[in-house]
């Protein structure tokens, strides 16, 4: 086992620097990672490593949805090097004052964000997440240690590797990107418990890999559940344009933690929608699990088990229930969702206003796709993960969450009577 130890010491000591590096400063360490993955011998080096993981995890029998997560593509490096791009357009979180108040004896306080200091982050399959967290990390000021499963360790590694590289390349402390060049779970748990060089720790993956990493960590954890995301069909949704993002939400990519696995549908609504939504969904190989109710009115639809409404299905496969209200739908929702992402299709203003309310989730969605819950896709260049927390961030992880507060505080030989 490597010195995990002595790679989150490093990681520590350089926080301190990047602390007191400038946007300027983050932004060319920035490109030069966003140059490095665009060279074409690097984009051979990081897909041939992929491919390496990717037909070790076929010999091993993975499914197809865990083999989506894992394979890198020429899209989804061009993905990520936009993130990155999208991340140096971004203006920097560190130093903004979020208060400011001038007291009678003439102090002078501001609250301003800084940087958390050291991140650390165990995630499963996606190599992606390995240049968008050192990203993020980078440009909010705090050092990262990188800790990815097994199964994309050759893809992890060949990452980490170009983005240090290419910090080193135009002179800045490299080791502000750490990596744990050991999957196993013991350098886990090591990494866990050395909380006096990290600060908080992300976990990215299954509700296995958060709850490991909740039990062993000696840090805070900011971490997220899975994506077990509905949405609800009210009576007066435009039923033709429900269609399309429902299946979209459901098919687009079945593998992500905000797609559609729950179809909520109204009953006063349900005969006419039913039919054509379930043959949209089987045009795309859905297999459809229903209520008696469902099957009732579709009934070539499974029935469905009371753990199916529970289940993050994560492939081609979705309930449908019917409802009275909106109410009702919120209720179901709140008892069965894991608060990551909820839609409602609508054009009740009031039925729009209690679901948005009401719903206990950490984004939520009116007459739009579950879909869009990513860093990326909200403009905030990539993301840690999405957090179903309340605290200390909720929804994606990005710049701002990445960051903490201190207080400036200015006087004029102030002393206190």
């Amino acid at each position: 086992m490597i010195d995990v130890a002595n790679v989150c010491k490093r990681a520590k000591l350089a926080s301190y620097r990047l602390a007191g590096y400038g946007a300027e400063e983050k932004n060319t360490m920035l490109k030069a990672v966003a140059d490095a993955l665009s060279e074409p011998r690097n984009v051979e080096r990081m897909m041939s490593a992929n491919a390496v993981d990717v037909e070790e995890a076929r010999k091993n029998g993975k499914d197809a949805t865990f083999i989506d997560r894992l394979t890198l593509t020429p899209a989804r490096v061009e993905t990520m090097i936009c993130g990155v791009n999208q991340i140096i357009s971004l203006p920097d979180p560190v130093g903004e004052v979020v208060e400011h108040r001038v007291l009678p004896n003439g102090l002078d306080i501001k609250k301003v964000r800084a940087p958390l200091g050291v991140i650390g982050i165990i995630y499963e399959a996606r190599p992606n997440v390995t240049v968008d967290a050192a990203a993020l990390c980078i440009k909010s000021g705090n050092a990262i240690v990188l800790r990815g499963s097994k199964d994309a360790l050759n893809s992890n590694r060949a990452l980490y590797e170009i983005m240090r590289g290419a910090i080193a390349s135009v002179g800045y402390e490299c080791d502000v990107v750490a990596f744990i060049d050991d999957a196993s779970r013991e350098a886990s748990k090591v990494m866990l418990g050395l909380d006096e060089y990290i600060d908080v720790v992300i976990p990215r993956g299954g509700e296995g890999l958060k709850h490991f990493v909740l039990d062993n960590a000696a840090m805070p954890v900011i971490a997220s559940a899975g994506g077990n995301c509905h949405i609800y069909v009210e009576k007066t949704a435009d039923l033709e344009k429900a269609v399309p993002v429902i299946v979209n939400a459901k098919v687009q990519r079945p593998s992500t933690c905000n797609a559609l696995e729950h179809l909520i549908v109204d009953r006063a609504a349900a005969r006419e929608f039913l039919p054509p939504i379930c043959a949209a969904l089987r045009e795309k190989n859905v297999e459809i699990l229903g209520t008696e109710e469902v099957v009732a009115i579709v009934p070539d639809v499974t029935l469905a088990t009371e753990e199916d409404f529970y289940t993050e299905f994560l492939t081609y496969k979705i309930t449908v229930m019917l409802v009275d209200n909106v109410r009702e739908a919120v209720d179901f929702i709140n008892t069965h969702s894991t608060n990551h992402s909820e839609a409602i299709l609508s054009r009740d203003e009031k039925c729009l206003d209690y679901f948005a309310v009401n719903v206990d989730s950490a984004a939520v969605y009116l007459n739009a796709s579950t879909r869009f819950t990513d860093g990326f896709e909200f403009g905030l260049g990539a993301e840690m993960g999405i957090s179903t927390q309340k605290l200390h961030a909720r929804g994606p992880i990005a710049l701002k969450e990445l960051t903490s507060v201190k207080y400036v505080v200015k006087g004029d030989g102030q002393v206190r009577r």
